[in-house]
């Protein structure tokens, strides 16, 4: 396990994003946050990120790899709903493993996608009907990404998403799992957070959902269920 100083993470102004920022900056880790309108730019600030701002959709790939010089873990946070989602979700993330592979550091990237993308389509025919279009680009980005040889990535897969608790639960089924129960946003961050420090988990998409009251225990703590997934090396997602 190692120690990743300096962080870019990509949509820095969602609030998976916020979470993972406000984590990261506790543990003394550089943050700079990546958003695309200034007027963000003081909510980065008072959790501990520095704001830099750049267009997913208009800034040059060369913009994004000059960031990345700087960095040793690139976490892609970003999303976009109706007629941004493929220029966000999926043109974006290219340009970002772009970017990645110009740099001479190649910094690890870390993807923030989806459990129920295009590969878990069947039986998911309602979830398909609220976000099918957000889980399609999803889907055919991560596509890309398992092609790429340049450098280390790691997906995280998360089911639906909910607020609370605020502080999350602590808990959580890491690696092949089932769609629910549903997780916590601040246990994605809190995730995400133990990711930026597991280069042994490259080449892995992992998935993850809550575990109900009555079923959490020690061995599914998160620290323990991502090791323990991370260990195992088995992965979600087969072209």
């Amino acid at each position: 396990m190692s120690v990743s100083q300096n962080v870019a993470i990509i949509g820095g102004a969602g609030q998976v994003a916020l979470l993972l920022t406000k984590i990261l900056a506790s543990k003394g880790r550089k943050v700079i946050s990546v958003i695309r309108k200034p007027e963000q730019a003081s909510t980065i600030e008072a959790v501990g990120g520095k704001p830099v701002v750049l267009s997913l959709e208009e800034s040059p790939v060369d913009a994004f790899a000059a960031l990345f010089g700087g960095v040793n873990v690139v976490v892609f946070c970003a999303g976009a709903s109706g007629h941004r989602t493929k220029a966000v979700d999926h043109d974006g993330a290219v340009k970002v493993y772009d970017a990645i592979e110009l740099t001479a550091n190649k910094p690890r990237l870390i993807v923030l996608s989806a459990i129920g993308d295009e590969e878990d389509k069947k039986g998911e025919d309602h979830a398909y009907a609220v976000i099918g279009e957000y889980m399609k680009w999803k889907y055919e980005a991560d596509k890309k990404l398992v092609q790429r040889t340049a450098f280390k990535w790691t997906i995280l897969r998360p089911t639906w998403l909910d607020d609370e608790p605020a502080t999350g639960t602590g808990h959580a089924r890491i690696g092949r799992t089932h769609m629910t129960p549903n997780v916590t946003r601040y246990d994605v961050a809190d995730t995400l957070a133990l990711l930026v420090d597991r280069p042994d988990a490259a080449g892995l998409a992992l998935d993850l959902v809550g575990v109900v009251d009555g079923e959490r225990s020690p061995l599914n703590t998160i620290p323990v269920a991502l090791d323990t997934a991370i260990r195992k090396g088995e992965t979600d997602f087969e072209m």
